[in-house]
C-alpha cells in the first residue's frame, strides 16, 4: 500500500484518504522514498542488520496522527499540540512520541494484552 501511494502520488493520480495521509508521511521522509520506489517488498529490515524498519516507522506516524485526530487516549491532542510548539514542528513531536507507543506496543505484545493507555500517556507527559 506504501508504494502504491508513493507511486500515485509521485503521478499526481487521485489518491484515497488513507492513500493521501500515507504520501504525507512518505514526502516527510525523503530517505525512504529510494526504497519505494524500488523493489521494498524483497527487503527484510532487521535490527540486528542496523536497520530501521520505514513501514514500521511510517506506521508509527500514522497511528499517532490517528491518535491525535481522535484524541485517543484522551489527552494526546494536547500533548502533540505542546511538543509542537516546543519542538516548532508537528512531525518532530511526533518523532518523539513514536518511542513511547512503540515501547508501549512492544509491552502489550510481549503481555499478550491490550497496550496500557495511562502508562503511555505517562510517557508521552514525560517528553520534554
Amino acid at each position: 500500500m506504501y508504494v502504491d501511494a508513493w507511486q500515485k502520488s509521485v503521478k499526481s493520480e487521485v489518491l484515497s484518504p488513507l492513500e493521501a495521509q500515507i504520501a504525507a508521511v512518505i514526502q516527510e521522509h525523503p530517505e525512504y522514498q529510494a526504497i519505494l520506489e524500488k523493489a521494498p517488498q524483497d527487503t527484510e529490515f532487521t535490527p540486528e542488520g542496523g536497520q530501521t524498519n520505514p513501514f514500521l516507522h511510517m506506521g508509527l506516524h500514522l497511528a499517532i496522527r490517528e491518535q491525535v485526530a481522535t484524541n485517543r487516549p484522551a489527552g494526546i491532542a494536547t500533548v502533540h499540540r505542546n511538543l509542537s510548539q516546543k519542538s516548532g514542528d508537528a512531525h518532530n513531536a511526533e518523532h518523539q512520541m513514536i518511542d513511547c507507543l512503540a515501547e508501549t506496543l512492544w509491552e502489550a505484545q510481549n503481555a499478550n494484552s491490550a497496550p496500557d493507555e495511562q502508562k503511555y500517556l505517562e510517557r508521552l507527559h514525560s517528553l520534554k
